[in-house]
């Protein structure tokens, strides 16, 4: 009789262990896609996806000084030939992005580090949901920060290009996007 009881009880946790693996599996990537949804769409909605920050190289990789401005030029390169740069425009446009670039940083680090809370939080026995309220909280500030950065660095931008460029850049981010109009 108590053969028959540990037999059915062993089936049963041994089916609930892949089961309770699966959800906890499925929390942890749905967290994280949530993170990096929330982020992208902060970013996409202030218009940083178009000027280069959508890349999922500059997003998922380590970047040292080095890396970050090679990419930097890359993308300042690319800009300057979509709007037809002047000289002038060049000079005063690379200091607004590569200094948001660095004010955004350690916005990135931190997002990075949320990431890997929210995993560990929710790989734990119990999920503690004051933690993870306060990790969301949390990420809602760094987003609202980096919104704020990304769209001082839009208007910037914007004051120094011309109106023909910025419907030129316009009406090019719509039909990146599909919109016509």
């Amino acid at each position: 009789m108590s053969d028959t009881r540990q037999t059915s009880q062993s089936s049963a946790s041994g089916e609930e262990k892949p089961r309770r693996r699966f959800f906890r599996r499925a929390a942890i990537a749905t967290v994280i896609a949530g993170l990096a949804g929330g982020i992208g769409g902060a970013a996409h909605a202030q218009g940083g996806g178009h000027w280069g920050w959508h890349r999922a190289r500059f997003i998922g990789t380590p970047l040292d000084p080095t890396t970050l401005d090679e990419h930097l030029d890359r993308m300042l390169k690319q800009l300057y030939v979509e709007i037809d740069a002047t000289d002038a425009q060049r000079v005063q446009l690379a200091p607004i992005v590569k200094s948001a670039a660095r004010d955004l940083l350690p916005v990135r680090t931190q997002m990075r580090e949320a990431r890997r809370q929210a995993v560990e939080l929710l790989s734990q026995e119990s999920v503690d949901r004051a933690a993870l309220e306060t990790l969301r909280a949390d990420q809602l500030r760094l987003v609202e920060q980096a919104s704020k950065r990304v769209t001082q660095a839009l208007a910037d931008i914007a004051d120094v290009l011309t109106p023909e460029q910025r419907k030129e850049r316009a009406k090019h981010i719509g039909r990146w996007h599909g919109h016509h109009g």
